[in-house]
């Protein structure tokens, strides 16, 4: 068995957040950001969380990372307790965040040298996921030398490299440019397709959920709650272009008014 055969047979987590609160404390006030929060989410789930500026989805997203601790609940990951950061579960945030210093190719490589893999190994890995998200024949580009699009592609295939159980994905596409993002969402649902990991997605798009989500959880502000889930059972690949997506997108934000006018 390759190598990638390896990675691409191990089996996704399930995660379960439980009754998570958090607040932010200054010295002049306290701000209560999550309250009472519960979500499941299956093996191989793509969850949108979706929400107004101040719900708590990244808040929430930092919990389930181990990037930061609840104050109140638990969250877990294959039934073991989260307590902090780990390889299990990786962030992809809004900004590549790439090294400028090193290649395409050494940015996806610097996060395998943790798994102990010997250097032929890293290699195909890496070969393989530049592959994956259409990079291979821009594998020594620096990252000046990089579009918006494909810088975010080149931190995609270094977040999933290193095989993670989970991905966290907190508005990888919103500064890119419409064009962009459209085929940036067509090429995560055939990796997704391929790869069937967890992933967990922030966006403020309604259409970006509807076209990407398996299930898009909706979050209400002050403090951040979950009030109503829409399960989104359309075949895939989505185009977000389609009178089906639409749909269902005027659907959720139907929903996202009335929240507003019943936030406690």
């Amino acid at each position: 068995m390759s190598t990638m055969d390896a990675l691409v047979a191990a089996p996704a987590a399930k995660l379960a957040v439980e009754h998570v609160s958090k607040w932010y404390r200054t010295t002049r006030a306290s701000v209560q950001a999550l309250d009472d929060v519960d979500l499941a989410v299956n093996e191989g789930e793509f969850v949108c969380l979706l929400g107004p500026s101040g719900c708590g989805k990244s808040t929430l997203l930092d919990i389930i990372a181990g990037l930061t601790p609840p104050d109140g609940g638990r969250v877990l990951a294959d039934d073991v307790l989260v307590q902090g950061p780990g390889g299990r579960r990786l962030v992809m945030f809004q900004e590549s965040a790439l090294f400028p210093w090193l290649n395409v190719f050494g940015n996806v490589m610097f996060g395998l040298r943790r798994l102990g893999l010997n250097a032929a190994q890293r290699r195909e890995i890496a070969e393989y996921h530049l592959n994956l998200v259409g990079l291979a024949k821009f594998k020594k580009a620096y990252v000046h030398e990089l579009s918006g699009g494909m810088k975010q592609r080149a931190a995609l295939a270094r977040s999933l490299a290193p095989d993670p159980r989970v991905l966290l994905m907190d508005e990888p596409f919103a500064a890119l440019d419409g064009l962009t993002r459209e085929q940036l969402y067509f090429d995560l649902q055939g990796i997704w397709g391929r790869r069937k990991k967890t992933i967990i997605l922030v966006t403020h798009n309604v259409r970006e959920a509807a076209c990407l989500g398996d299930r898009v959880v909706l979050m209400s502000p002050s403090p951040g709650r979950i009030r109503e889930e829409f399960a989104i059972d359309l075949p895939r690949p989505r185009d977000i272009n389609t009178a089906e997506v639409a749909a269902i997108a005027q659907r959720i934000t139907s929903a996202l008014r009335g929240l507003s006018c019943n936030v406690s």
